[in-house]
Order: structure tokens, then sequence, then C-alpha cells
């Protein structure tokens, strides 16, 4: 029996760790488990079992701090397979940014979540620097902090995107504040947001029903256009068991129009970070 060949797809946030031959700072956030480490061949290995074409590695806070070495080797490993999310110092100069960007960095992670509002109030510079150069501000955000940044992120002018479905409260209903500020981005026309993380704010276990209220508002903000996946693999401190596969059923459902999904899956994240055309996927 013929079966269709499956969709493409880009997974916009993953993490590699390969203590062995990057080594982890000893003063990092938190040091992965074995179990939870993840190199750049497994991360291939990965995508390939799951037809996955592409993916945008994100420089962790756990493990490395602010060395980037693990991540730069694994796209220069990926021969433009993949597209980096780096974390620097609040005050890096634009060359340190160029040479990122050159080696295939599309952005800086602001971990707002992990290390609050006020370590990230001297960042109007760098934002600028940002916006100068083309790259995106990834804001991981969560409740209200959005609120607390807004004003910096927004008069910086810079792309921002936001990761894992701005992690809401998912007790405190659809109108917070965080919640709302976030909608709101979507007609500033230079946003994007990751659906992706529900274990990282739902409460009820995959697949994830009160998460489902929030996906649903950021699709009718947003739509397609400025909408992409994201695995989140290798699940660090993951409150229960996360598998990739179910992970990517989940955009089925969320996406059951072909049109919308292909959007999601493929084209705004190709369009969004670059990623060269392939060879049989326009």
């Amino acid at each position: 029996m013929h079966t269709a060949p499956p969709e493409p797809a880009i997974d916009c946030h993953v993490h590699v760790f390969d203590p062995q031959h990057f080594p982890y700072a000893a003063d990092a956030w938190y040091l992965p488990t074995p179990a939870e480490t993840g190199t750049a061949m497994q991360l291939g290995q990965v995508l390939n079992a799951q037809q996955v074409r592409h993916a945008v590695i994100v420089g962790p806070n756990s493990g490395y701090g602010l060395d980037n070495s693990c991540l730069l080797n694994a796209l220069a490993q990926g021969q433009g397979r993949y597209k980096g999310i780096a974390v620097v110092r609040n005050d890096a100069s634009v060359s340190e940014l160029e040479d990122l960007q050159a080696q295939g960095v599309v952005g800086v992670a602001f971990n707002v979540a992990l290390l609050g509002t006020d370590f990230y109030a001297n960042t109007a510079p760098l934002l600028q620097r940002l916006r100068d150069l083309g790259l995106w501000a990834q804001v991981q955000v969560q409740d209200e902090q959005l609120v607390a940044m807004n004003a910096l992120l927004l008069g910086s002018g810079a792309k921002v995107l936001f990761d894992h479905c701005g992690r809401p409260n998912v007790s405190a209903g659809l109108a917070q504040a965080g919640f709302q500020t976030l909608l709101q981005w979507a007609a500033t026309g230079r946003a994007c947001v990751k659906l992706s993380g529900c274990a990282k704010f739902a409460a009820q276990p995959h697949p994830y029903a009160d998460a489902r209220p929030y996906v649903e508002a950021l699709i009718q903000a947003f739509t397609p256009q400025a909408l992409v996946w994201a695995s989140d693999w290798p699940f660090l401190r993951a409150p229960s068991r996360i598998d990739y596969g179910p992970l990517r059923a989940l955009v089925n459902d969320w996406f059951p129009n072909e049109e919308d999904r292909h959007a999601v899956l493929w084209y705004t994240p190709k369009r969004l970070f670059g990623f060269a055309p392939s060879h049989d996927i326009n």
C-alpha cells in the first residue's frame, strides 16, 4: 500500500548536551543527568526517525551557562540543517553577535523565567543591537513576567520570539495580564510564538487538555503565519515521561487544516529563521 510522504517539519526548540566533549560549567544553574543528555549525533538520529528536517538549537543556561561551544559545534556539524539561539552577556558587542550570526545563530535567549525580570533591566542596548542585525530576542517568561518586560521589548524594535506559549498560569484563566499582554504582540507584526513546552505550564499530563484554551487563543491571535512548533527535546526536568512522537502528534489535533499545519511545521519557521530551501520542498 502506498503511503503519503510525511509532512516536512522544523523543530524550533531543542537543546544539545555533550558533557564528554563539552564539559559542563561548574556554576551552571542545572547539570543534566545522563538520561537528559542529547548530543548532536543523537539529535540527528531523533529528527531522522521522526522525519523532521531542520531544528533550531537553543543554547541552554543548564549545563553550559554562557558557553556556546557545544551549540556552535552542533551548528557546524549540521551543515545548514540547524539554526541556533545563543546565550550571551547582557553587554555582548556587535562584533560578538556578528560572529555568532556568521555561524548560524539567529537570535539570543532571554531566560526571564529562570533569571527574573531585574536581570534583564539593562538590556536595551543589547536589544537594539539585535534589532539592527536582524536577530531575534528569544524570550522565555512565565506567569505575569511579560507585563514587567513589555515596555522594554516593545520600545526596542527588535523581533521577539516567545517560548512555550508564554508559560501562562493555567489556574488564572485566559484573562490573566501576562497572557493578554502576549496576545497583544500579534498586532506588532514582529513577534512569533512557539507552540511548545506544555509540560512546563499545564497541570494535566499529555495531551495537556488545560493548555488547549491557551493554544487556541494564540492560534486565533497570531495565525499560523506567526506560530511555530517545537518539542523542547531532550526534555530537561520533565515532570513525567515525554516522548517525541506524541508531542508532534498534538500538532495534528491543534491544526486539523492541512494548510495551517504545513505553515506552522514548515513554511513559517523556514521563512522566519532563514533555512535554505530544500531540494524537494518549496
